[in-house]
């Protein structure tokens, strides 16, 4: 048994959509949580103006019933409001009429540090914009609604999942990030920064050593780099682990009448691949975003003259956002590890799994 999940939709289309398989049947989902979480994702200092143009909502298509899921794939629709104003530009279908609204010439400028140059050459795109609908952070919105549903899994049994923004430009503490904020904005310039994911009550023997794609360290760091403007990630002390000796970098092992623990969580809780027991910590490196209110320098693909890059409506900084979004990527990929550990085609079955798993390991949270 495990879990899946597949995304579509496009920045300024109709419609961003999440299908979740594999979740259990009898699974209780609050529909506030969810929303809220989508609200947590909008906000944050630096965002941009669209942030009040969009309010986001989850809608259900599938797979839920009066509040409690099915056991059958899960649809989750989070409409984009302001595609009203791109009906013409990003509908699914040739256009009729005169063009009118947003979207309706050609982008042919592309920004340096996003998907827009590469896109068009690797699908041989006739406008940019066929490519940065869908590179656009915009549809992490759905991630972060089939992590929301996530959380409420792991919840069952007993764990909890925590993204915050540690740094912004270099700066950290609330008031040293706006600031920071504000001196990037005035410059018409953006920041990014560093976040953190830590999750609690993760009982040892989630992931497994036997194959890569198994490895639990290996698929958060697969499901945090793979998300817009991430750079680099690292699992517990992470890259500060290289220059120690070993006998500074490893967690030693002690045992009391609550099981095994270790004293240090070096390893962020997770060592060859499995899950310790101790806590999951993991952080993600955001680049600056690369669409400047100043833009770069740039080719025109339609005159291939020297130009300066599209602007489009931008944050200056989404570091906050990032924060949860990766909350939700890690809570998903521990889900799905739980359901792979649990299995259980009810909920029931799925905590009861849970309950005498520990049981035998005679360990608990700490």
């Amino acid at each position: 048994m495990t879990l899946s999940l597949i995304t579509a939709g496009e920045s300024h289309g109709p419609a961003l959509v999440a299908v979740v398989v594999g979740l259990p049947a009898g699974l209780v989902l609050d529909r506030d949580a969810i929303d809220r979480d989508l609200r947590r994702r909008q906000q944050g200092y630096g965002r941009s103006p669209r942030q009040q143009l969009e309010t986001d909502r989850a809608e259900v298509l599938s797979g839920l019933r009066q509040g409690r899921t099915l056991g059958t794939p899960l649809t989750l629709v989070v409409r984009n409001l302001d595609h009203r104003n791109w009906t013409w530009g990003m509908g699914p279908w040739p256009p009729e009429g005169e063009p009118e609204g947003k979207g309706t010439k050609p982008v042919t400028l592309p920004r340096p540090g996003h998907a827009d140059l590469p896109g068009v050459m690797k699908y041989d795109l006739p406008d940019v914009r066929d490519a940065l609908e869908r590179a656009s952070a915009r549809h992490t919105a759905a991630l972060v609604a089939a992590g929301s549903v996530a959380k409420a899994l792991l919840d069952a049994i007993g764990v909890t999942v925590e993204g915050v923004a540690l740094e912004v430009g270099g700066a950290r503490g609330e008031e040293a990030i706006r600031a920071a904020i504000d001196t990037a904005r005035a410059d018409r310039d953006t920041l990014g920064g560093l976040v953190e994911v830590r999750a609690r009550g993760v009982p040892p023997g989630l992931g497994s050593y036997a194959t890569k794609e198994e490895r639990l360290d290996a698929r958060l760091a697969w499901t945090l780099a793979g998300t817009q403007a991430v750079k680099g990630v690292e699992i517990g002390d992470g890259f500060g682990l290289a220059p120690l000796r070993g006998s500074d970098a490893h967690d030693e092992l002690f045992r009391d009448g609550r099981g095994f623990y270790r004293e240090t969580n070096r390893s962020g809780g997770i060592d060859a691949g499995v899950t310790t027991g101790e806590e999951i910590v993991v952080r993600a490196a955001m680049k600056p975003l690369p669409t400047l209110m100043r833009p770069l320098r740039s080719v025109d693909l339609a005159t291939l003259e020297p130009a300066q890059a599209l602007v489009e409506r931008s944050d200056v900084c989404a570091v906050e956002a990032l924060a949860v979004v990766a909350e939700a990527a890690v809570a998903f990929e521990l889900a799905r590890a739980a359901r792979e550990k649990l299995g259980g085609d009810s909920l029931g079955d799925f905590v009861a799994a849970h309950r005498a798993y520990v049981a035998r390991l005679d360990w608990t949270p700490r």
